[in-house]
């Protein structure tokens, strides 16, 4: 199988670093484009790709080709990809907001999987929600899903609408536990605590709740009355938080994301 990924910023890298060692390769090297010299450059320095800044010595020659570009990129080159373009060929987006009907119609192909990656994809933590047009295989789908494992995890789902969900919860959720993270670090400052030691009583809090919740199989809602005791500290902040609203306010955050993804595949 020969794999084009079409975008070396940080997402296309992660994506490609780690499919560049996939078996399903067959020790071929991954092909990468970009058109910024800087970019050419760089990836160059790494081995397991074989860089392109010609679409035309690439783009033909590729089964599957992930388009890793900002959306608003999108129109330009893919008048420049159609003519290259075959229906045979398997279109894998990690564009935000652009549909699947959408690029089948820009490029006159039918083989379209859209997929939505979040930041974690670049420590090997990541995970990718997709679907796909009708015309892609079973086969095919197993194949992308390998492909897409591994920067972490992928998970499938039945439409489009729950690509643009996931923007919402996992494609945008990392900014909102920085979010968090960034405001209890400030509050450990306040309280007196230096810098580092505020990172490291963050960050710990946050490495060993998740591998609780991981290991066992308590809800949130569990965790949360195992570690607070009526009239005690932990309820104290539970209750502020509960105060102030915050869950509310989050769920919102959520939706705005999704909401916006959403305006993005009409605009």
């Amino acid at each position: 199988m020969k794999v084009l990924v079409i975008g070396g910023g940080n997402m296309g890298m992660t994506y490609a670093e780690g499919m560049s060692s996939s078996p399903l390769l067959n020790r071929k090297k991954l092909m990468i484009y970009d058109n910024s010299p800087e970019k050419i450059q760089l990836l160059k320095n790494n081995k397991s790709f074989h860089v392109f800044d010609q679409l035309g010595q690439c783009l033909p020659n590729a089964d599957v080709v992930f388009l890793v570009v900002k959306p608003f990129h999108c129109e330009d080159l893919f008048e420049i990809m159609k003519p290259m373009c075959n229906k045979e060929q398997v279109f894998v987006s990690l564009m935000a907001g652009v549909t699947i009907a959408q690029i089948q119609e820009s490029l006159s192909i039918n083989k379209v999987i859209r997929a939505m990656p979040n930041l974690p994809a670049q420590v090997g933590k990541g995970v990718t929600s997709f679907t796909e047009s009708e015309t892609v295989s079973r086969l095919e789908l197993l194949m992308i899903r390998n492909l897409l494992d591994t920067t972490g995890v992928s998970i499938h789902v039945k439409s489009e609408k729950f690509i643009d969900a996931s923007t919402g919860i996992s494609g945008s959720g990392p900014a909102y536990i920085f979010y968090f993270m960034q405001s209890m670090t400030e509050a450990a400052l306040k309280m007196g605590f230096s810098q580092i030691d505020s990172k490291t009583l963050v960050s710990h809090t946050f490495e060993g709740a998740i591998t609780l919740f991981n290991e066992n199989d308590f809800s949130p809602e569990d965790w949360m009355q195992k570690v607070a005791s009526k009239g005690g500290t932990t309820q104290a902040a539970l209750d502020s938080l509960e105060d102030n609203n915050v869950k509310e306010l989050i769920k919102e955050a959520a939706f705005a994301a999704f909401d916006r993804a959403v305006e993005l595949g009409k605009e």
